[in-house]
């Protein structure tokens, strides 16, 4: 069974769409798993008209203190059922095969431990790939590598073993409500391969008020998260080029962060970066203050 996972924190408008195109699926051993963020909006009512509706699939609908999709995917790891977890934003949809595909690919995989799972493409509502697509119709290889060596660009849907993603769980700092999921996903990649798709089995919509909008004001109001994750990509397997940019953005958003508020450290070695990292962040703050005026 797979776990359709969806974190929902104010999607009241785009779930009934979301709920559609899981009742297209042609695969049909799955179940639908919500945690709701502490919406404020009349997310409450729309699930609960949704879960009245006749489906073939169950619908799980657990309710939680916001706390950022992280924490939301956390718990949702703990009470899946599925032995794989597919995590589909609300304000996205499943196209019909989907499931189909992940599952029928997974298969071939299934009894190699030493995958996490699987990956395919994303698409817009046009059908149109995300991205570069991938250079060959199937690619092995850790997710540290899947750019740089194969030179693929783009969003990407991971697909993972829900008993993987039990043992990296995303960490939780109080106060923080956003952790960039690169941040577990390449602490898999230590340890576990992917199998890669060259099909599309994810639909994304992105929403104006959503996490990608307003990317660089959630890695700001969650410095700690941030620099973890910039941090520690310093210590993969990566080009220089990109180690390069995490070490600006680890001084970026390090600046964003209190005094008295422990930080994650980097090797002496990028403390160079330190002067680029204030003129970016300096930026964000210009940027912000002419947003807000």
């Amino acid at each position: 069974m797979v776990t359709v996972f969806t974190p929902v924190y104010n999607r009241a408008n785009t779930l009934e769409r979301l709920y559609s195109s899981l009742c297209s699926q042609t695969y049909k051993d799955f179940e639908w798993l919500i945690v709701n963020d502490g919406s404020t909006d009349s997310t409450d009512e729309v699930l609960a008209n949704i879960k009245s509706k006749d489906h073939f699939f169950n619908i799980v609908v657990i309710d939680k203190e916001n706390g950022g999709k992280h924490t939301a995917i956390n718990r949702g790891i703990k009470e899946a059922k599925g032995e794989l977890f597919f995590i589909a934003d609300s304000d996205d949809l499943l196209p019909y095969d989907s499931l189909q595909i992940i599952t029928q690919e997974f298969e071939k995989i299934r009894n190699d431990d030493s995958f996490s799972g699987i990956c395919g493409l994303d698409q817009d509502f046009s059908g149109k790939i995300i991205g570069t697509g991938l250079p060959e119709d199937i690619i092995n290889c850790h997710p540290t590598e899947i750019s740089h060596k194969y030179h693929v660009c783009g969003d990407l849907k991971e697909v993972f073993r829900t008993g993987v993603l039990k043992q990296y769980p995303f960490p939780e700092v109080e106060g923080e409500k956003f952790c960039p999921e690169v941040l577990v996903w390449f602490r898999i990649s230590r340890k576990y391969k992917m199998r890669f798709l060259n099909r599309a089995v994810y639909t994304a919509d992105y929403q104006p008020t959503g996490i990608t909008a307003n990317i660089t004001a959630n890695r700001m109001q969650s410095p700690t998260l941030s620099m973890m994750t910039y941090s520690e990509m310093l210590t993969h397997n990566l080009p220089l080029r990109i180690k390069t940019r995490a070490a600006i953005n680890y001084w970026r958003f390090r600046l964003c962060s209190t005094p008295s508020k422990s930080k994650p450290s980097v090797s002496p070695l990028w403390w160079w970066a330190f002067p680029l990292g204030l003129l970016l962040h300096l930026n964000d703050i210009r940027i912000l203050n002419n947003n807000g005026s």
